[in-house]
């Protein structure tokens, strides 16, 4: 179990509301979903009700409005809600990372094995590539992968963005031909027959920051407190899930709470040797990190020049995380790699 003895906090008031925090179905929620299932949230004190969101673009809309406190997000979201882009825009401060690592690039089965930029030129049209998001790791590090492999991303497919549930369901009726996606929707493309895993991003970015708890400055306002508590229950369960004698009960809690329509193969996959997912080592955020990504924003064309880098790194403030960390006597996490 947890350090659950370690995580301390002032109960909340019986007249407290109820955090909202909404996540999408992918494994790298799993330290919410785990922190609510092993008690963690209510051993600090706090009553959360997690909230599945269909997309990214629910989870955007739902922070920026006050319909959500808090939620599992893209590390690049946070600058572009800082930034304005899509015109929607919000004022996030991000309290810890939940994963590294953890995205596969799945092609259709026409399009996997072999020279991509040959079999793409040999179609009588353009191929289309599905991203989660348009400002997602995913969409910034295919782009690079489709440039390793001699492929224009600009000129030579169509990227669309598709929510990641309905991932493996477009590929195998032939809507999209390939996809990045956070696991285990390649390996779900799989069990379809409609595809093949053939690279993570693992392998593109090693070990790169992938997903963040966020919550909004509005609720920071009153709710600080709250906050601190709740990330500190979220490293708790960062802890648990790199333990690997806990890998078999995540699987369980994830399938019974988020990815209900899979079998524990499928959901395991995030565990294999491609997808390489990582929770504790992704708690600390680190500006420099989110740079990065707003150095592959502005490389794509997605930052205006005219929004300063300040601006749009605000969001990236580890005070909620060393606050949070203090109470675990949890050190900061080692930076294996860089990008």
């Amino acid at each position: 179990m947890p350090p659950i003895a370690e995580l301390s906090s002032p109960r909340l008031r019986p007249a407290a509301r109820v955090m909202r925090l909404g996540f999408v179905p992918l494994f790298d929620a799993a330290p919410l979903l785990v922190a609510d299932a092993l008690g963690l949230f209510e051993a600090v004190g706090l009553r959360v009700a997690l909230s599945p969101e269909g997309s990214w673009a629910s989870i955007r809309d739902k922070l920026a409005f006050s319909a959500l406190d808090g939620a599992h997000m893209l590390s690049p979201m946070p600058i572009a809600l800082a930034a304005g882009l899509g015109g929607v825009q919000a004022g996030l401060q991000v309290a810890c990372g939940l994963s590294r690592n953890g995205n596969g690039i799945t092609l259709s089965n026409e399009l996997a094995g072999g020279d991509l930029a040959a079999r793409l030129k040999a179609r009588r049209t353009p191929a289309t590539l599905a991203v989660v998001f348009p400002f997602s790791s995913h969409n910034y590090l295919l782009r690079r992968w489709l440039l390793a492999q001699g492929v224009d991303p600009e000129r030579d497919v169509r990227l669309t963005a598709v929510p990641p549930p309905r991932m493996a369901a477009r590929l195998a009726a032939g809507e999209i031909d390939g996809f990045c996606v956070g696991a285990p929707w390649g390996a779900a493309a799989e069990a379809l027959g409609a595809g093949r895993v053939v690279a993570g991003t693992a392998e593109i970015w090693p070990d790169h920051l992938e997903k963040l708890l966020a919550f909004s400055e509005e609720y920071l306002l009153t709710h600080r407190e709250q906050a601190v508590a709740a990330t500190a229950a979220v490293i708790a369960a960062a802890r648990w899930l790199d333990e690997p004698a806990n890998r078999v009960e995540a699987i369980s809690i994830m399938a019974g709470r988020a990815l209900w329509q899979l079998s524990p193969a499928t959901i395991e996959s995030a565990f294999d040797a491609t997808h390489r997912i990582r929770f504790r080592a992704a708690t600390l955020p680190r500006r420099a990190e989110g740079a990065l990504w707003l150095s592959a924003m502005r490389e794509a064309g997605h930052m205006p020049e005219s929004v300063p880098d300040a601006q749009a790194l605000a969001p990236f403030n580890d005070g909620l995380w060393r606050d949070a960390a203090a109470r675990l006597n949890e050190p900061e996490p080692v930076l294996e790699t860089q990008a």
